[in-house]
């Protein structure tokens, strides 16, 4: 794999060479038959009448050509130069036999007539065969490439100094251990072949995006000291049929030459969808790449030795064959880091960067619930970016909740300025959602409130769950949706009907975004209860996303009537919230206009007086 690499530069440097030594040679010639310096050239009856006057030291002939020396420059080189009349001597053009001037008479070179005569016919032969050379090289260079359109593009690690090992990998404990029995594999073959266990085909990774699925492929290939081959899903397709199963073929028999190897195919859901489906275009390219990978993983060869791991954050979207036992018999499931690990993830990032005592990475951590690993890492890293952005070198816990807040809500815009009338109606938008979500009992906390433009946003309200939440009751949705709508309700309440603004428009998107999941996909509507009508099946038509709909006319009725009814309710809540603490409101709204930024404590203190009403209890 290193010999192509190898070629290019010495090939580029023989063509260097090669146009350098042209140059060179042409400089050369040039310099040796060009004049060395410019004469004078004068009429052949001037130089005959200075000669006869004794102003005329030298004249040298050559052929027809003059070379004169006036008396004046006598022992020196010619100054000038003449041409004579050709057929006839210097004297029969009128110079005296007794003239002081002195003639030399030389024999013209052949030898320059000659090798310039030569080099009139080589130059152009050698330049058509530089050309030709040059082309031919080329077309060689583009053959190869042909030649080599069907190989697998797949990079081979292993013999880096520094390898990934899983204590490199913070938290993920639970897929660790799945993954050691892999490595176990890979190390002591013999010691499960002898007990009748056959090896693992293939391993599944499956997780949201920046949970760390390819370090842990990195990491299983590490431990059991392995070559570990990496190739992405869309390298294998294609346009022209037949390239992506080559390139298949040709990794595995690479892979088994290397064996025991690893594998690892990343993002395979770009080749290894469901076939039949429409997905993907119905590309037989795909299709084909897909049937050779299944006979790869289970064909007819046995014992290999070879794992392939894959990665995806799409395994409902891929095809069953894929899936079965033989295949990829395991699926090892890599979720968001819970809390502790997301400590130990900031500190593994965190660990070659100066931080001062200030800085928490506990309250981080807890700060940071759904955030992945490459979440955890940009934190780290924007964090280090505004310290040297300010001079600093350390971190303090000021850059840690300046870097966290960006990436979370969005990086502060200040130097957009609001009008007053702007500002006061921010602030009751904000502080209506605060009221709202402050006072519901299954609300998260207020974390902070800001009339600061931030993102796409003109304000923030941050709400923080205390601690890590794997289930969401219904009453705990509907708090959040009265909450979401507390910004729009606050500013009807205070401005009136007809001054509500467009500032509520994504938090009513949001709103009925949770509403509908809430109905389609959780069971929870009145009508439709513990029923879920699952939208996943679509494609592409006409740059859109269209959906085939698994209910009837009907039921779509009942849906969108249900969507209704939960939004109205919470709109009804929020309206009672905000109507029964409506001094609370005014003097949130007024802390903010002031302040701008309101943190926790300073809200709950504002807030300490408002009551949840009698309407806008769930029972």
């Amino acid at each position: 794999m290193k010999k192509p690499n190898m070629k290019r530069p010495n090939n580029g440097l023989r063509t260097t060479v090669f146009w350098s030594v042209i140059l060179l040679t042409g400089f050369a010639i040039y310099a040796l038959f060009s004049p060395q310096q410019d004469l004078k050239e004068v009429p052949i009856s001037q130089v005959i009448q200075r000669a006869n006057n004794g102003e005329i030291a030298k004249i040298e002939i050559e052929g027809n050509n003059l070379l004169v020396t006036p008396a004046a420059e006598r022992g020196k080189d010619a100054t000038e130069k003449s041409r004579k009349e050709a057929g006839s001597s210097i004297y029969e053009q009128g110079l005296r036999q007794d003239s002081d001037a002195e003639v030399v008479v030389r024999e013209p070179s052949q030898v320059g007539g000659a090798l310039m005569s030569l080099l009139g016919i080589l130059l152009p032969v050698l330049l058509l065969a530089g050309v030709f050379i040059f082309m031919f090289r080329q077309a060689q260079g583009q053959s190869n490439q042909a030649m080599g359109f069907g190989k697998s593009k797949a990079r081979l690690y292993g013999n880096e100094k520094e390898k990934v090992l899983f204590t490199s990998v913070a938290g993920n404990e639970e897929a660790k251990e799945d993954l050691q029995e892999v490595v176990d594999f890979l190390k002591h073959p013999k010691k499960f072949q002898d007990v009748g266990a056959k090896i693992p085909k293939g391993v599944l990774l499956v997780g949201p995006p920046g949970t760390g699925k390819t370090m842990l492929a990195q990491a299983v290939a590490g431990e059991a000291n392995v070559p570990f081959f990496s190739i992405s899903g869309s390298e294998f397709v294609e346009m022209f049929v037949g390239v992506g199963a080559s390139r298949v073929r040709d990794l595995f028999a690479k892979a088994k030459k290397n064996a025991p190897c690893i594998i690892f195919v990343d993002e395979i859901d770009a080749v290894g969808r469901r076939r039949g489906s429409g997905m993907g275009g119905g590309h037989d390219e795909r299709e084909q790449t897909l049937n050779q990978i299944l006979v790869e993983m289970d064909g007819f060869e046995k014992g290999t030795n070879v794992i392939v791991l894959a990665a995806t954050n799409r395994a409902d979207v891929l095809d069953p064959a894929l899936l079965r036992p033989g295949r990829f018999d395991r699926r090892v499931r890599i979720g968001l880091p819970e809390r502790k690990d997301r400590e130990e993830i900031l500190k593994e990032h965190f660990k070659n960067k100066p931080t001062d005592d200030s800085v928490r990475l506990e309250a981080l951590a807890a700060k940071t619930a759904g955030s992945s690993g490459a979440d955890l890492a940009n934190i780290a890293n924007e964090a280090a970016i505004l310290a040297a952005r300010n001079n600093r070198k350390i971190i303090t816990n000021n850059d840690v909740t300046a870097a966290f807040e960006k990436i979370a809500i969005g990086a502060e815009k200040k130097s957009r300025v609001m009008n007053e009338s702007d500002k006061l109606l921010t602030a009751y938008h904000e502080a209506g959602h605060a009221l709202v979500g402050h006072v519901l009992p299954d609300s998260d906390p207020v974390h902070k409130v800001t009339i600061i433009p931030r993102g796409g946003t003109g304000g923030v309200t941050w709400f923080l769950p205390p601690e890590d939440k794997y289930y969401t009751s219904v009453i705990e949705f509907k708090d959040v949706l009265a909450r979401a709508l507390g910004g729009r309700i606050a500013e009807k309440v205070q401005f009136g009907e007809d001054r509500i603004t467009t500032g509520a428009g994504s938090d009513l998107r949001k709103a009925t975004e949770i509403a509908r999941d809430m109905v389609i996909e959780q069971g929870m509507g009145k009508g439709l209860r513990d029923q879920v009508f699952h939208e996943d099946n679509g494609g592409m038509m006409f740059d859109r996303m269209v959906h085939e709909r698994p209910y009837s006319e009907e039921t779509a009725k009942i849906i969108d009537q249900e969507v209704a009814i939960l939004v109205k309710e919470a709109a009804q809540r929020a309206e009672a919230v905000i109507h029964h603490n409506r001094s609370a409101l005014d003097e949130l709204a007024k802390a903010l206009v002031e302040e701008e930024t309101i943190e926790e404590d300073r809200v709950v203190q504002l807030l300490s007086k408002a009551k949840l009403p009698k309407e806008a209890a769930l029972y």
